[in-house]
């Protein structure tokens, strides 16, 4: 579905994104942590950004996204701020900065939105941090839900295997998205979740669902930039489509560049002063 000029200049924000559901057309969404590479997805016209926890894995070489801190999260978050003119903006609320205790949730969620000038938060679970959900929604902070596969959970399931494949899981995460639109959540991600049940979540209810491995019945689809460009080589799940080989680019210039500085073809007279 092409959109008109002024669609692709306008500022998204979280009003953007529902009607952009109830008028059909697909939300596209990217990660990004950095100036320099949220500015290049921005300008390409992205409508979402996530400044996600995976930058403790993408970017700080973490084996989950556990150990990012939410003073790391705020660093991301104003980092990208910086460069985008046009996408909403979401940055992830860490492990351990909402869960348990809602006062800490709401302190957690206000540092994000004051220091890092984000635009909206994102947190993992369903009806168990109903709670801390509720009181960032009270002091007006909007909150994007994430159901399905919640990786600050892995060692409560020892596994990065698909969810709600079984009936009673199902059930569990079809009444949360329905909570989470209750209580007044803009959107939710849906990770890897059977793309049946994505498809009937995304029916019954009105607030847009982002897909990530939960197939094309979503309002949306979110992947990591690293996975997406082929710059993180070792993580190829069957949700994933490489758009291009940035890693073998990189490689392939950084040798030449090597290369050109040992045999003294670098710098040449033209490239000095």
């Amino acid at each position: 579905m092409s959109t008109n000029t002024n669609d692709n200049t306008r500022k998204v924000t979280t009003r953007r994104l529902v009607e952009m559901k109830q008028r059909g057309e697909k939300i596209s969404m990217l990660t990004a942590y950095d100036y320099s590479s949220a500015k290049i997805i921005d300008q390409a016209g992205i409508d979402c950004i996530l400044v996600g926890d995976s930058a403790s894995n993408v970017m700080a070489g973490n084996m989950t996204t556990l150990p990012i801190t939410l003073d790391q999260m705020i660093y991301h978050g104003k980092s990208v701020m910086k460069a985008v003119r046009r996408a909403l903006v979401v940055v992830d609320l860490p492990f351990g900065s909402y869960q348990g205790n809602s006062k800490e949730a709401l302190a957690s969620a206000i540092r994000i939105m004051k220091e890092s000038h984000a635009e909206a938060v994102k947190m993992e679970g369903g009806a168990e941090i109903r709670e801390s959900i509720e009181r960032i929604l009270s002091a007006g902070i909007p909150v994007m839900g994430h159901l399905g596969l919640t990786p600050q959970s892995i060692n409560k399931f020892g596994t990065y295997a698909v969810r709600a494949r079984e009936e009673a899981e199902a059930e569990k995460l079809i009444a949360d998205a329905k909570m989470l639109e209750e209580i007044g959540c803009f959107a939710m991600v849906l990770e890897k979740i059977p793309a049946q049940l994505a498809e009937r979540v995304s029916k019954e209810v009105s607030i847009p669902t982002i897909g990530i491995g939960a197939g094309g019945g979503c309002d949306g689809q979110v992947l990591v930039m690293h996975d997406m460009l082929g710059i993180n080589e070792g993580f190829s799940p069957r949700f994933l489509r490489r758009y291009a080989d940035i890693g073998s680019i990189m490689t392939d210039a950084v040798k030449h560049y090597i290369d050109d500085v040992k045999s003294g073809e670098f710098p040449n007279a033209s490239e000095q002063y």
